[in-house]
């Protein structure tokens, strides 16, 4: 009975954000109710037992994505007027293809009712020791492969960003530390009674030095 009433609080709450994200008009707001539909959905995967897929949807969606969404939307000046201008026009196309996926949520969470399928045998081990035996074993190669993709990604979004341009001074860390102290200290010799402002005016003379007692005088 408690596990009824926690499903259909998350499930109830999950489609009511996943609906305001779509019908807001302020992008951030957008985003918020985003990340509550992750945080429920969360919810509905420790409700079955998967507590290892609800902890990777809060610390990799909601810790990564959505933050990122947030910060995008926020940093950018974007004309929102102008892309919900296109709004009705492609309503039609919008309900066709919501037709389209709710039929196929619909078939896979009852195909299996008019069938003679049988349910997989529950094991007596956690969801995150199966989950890597499946992934580390049968979809080795797939796994790496999908990390080297995600690594290329990387390599070429740094790649793009990095933009040598003429006229930018840059920190150079090896330059500065190869430096002597003669190159970077200027000492210089002040008479007392002569204010900072008016060193210029009254001729003080530079001169370098290696000694750091007369850095102290």
């Amino acid at each position: 009975m408690i596990e009824a009433l926690f499903f259909y609080l998350f499930a109830g709450i999950m489609l009511v954000s996943g609906m305001m994200v779509v019908v807001s008009r302020n992008p951030v707001y957008s985003v918020l109710f985003l990340i509550l539909a992750f945080f429920n959905a969360a919810g509905l995967f420790v409700l079955i037992g998967a507590e290892f897929l609800a902890m990777l949807l809060v610390v990799v969606y909601v810790g990564a994505v959505a933050v990122l969404f947030l910060f995008v939307v926020m940093m950018l000046d974007i004309n929102f007027a102008e892309m919900r201008a296109g709004f009705q026009k492609y309503l039609p196309l919008g309900l066709v293809v919501g037709c389209i996926l709710l039929f196929e949520l619909i078939a896979a969470m009852y195909g299996d009712a008019f069938s003679s399928a049988t349910l997989p045998e529950v094991m007596n081990i956690s969801n995150t020791r199966a989950l890597g035996n499946v992934i580390y074993t049968k979809y080795i190669y797939l796994f790496q492969v999908a990390g080297l993709i995600l690594l290329v990604a990387m390599i070429g979004a740094i790649s793009l960003t990095m933009r040598k341009r003429e006229g930018v001074r840059r920190q150079s860390i090896v330059a500065q530390n190869l430096r002597s102290r003669a190159e970077t200290v200027e000492v210089i010799s002040v008479p007392s009674g002569v204010s900072p402002e008016n060193l210029s005016a009254s001729g003080v003379k530079t001169s370098k030095s290696t000694s750091r007692s007369e850095s102290n005088s």
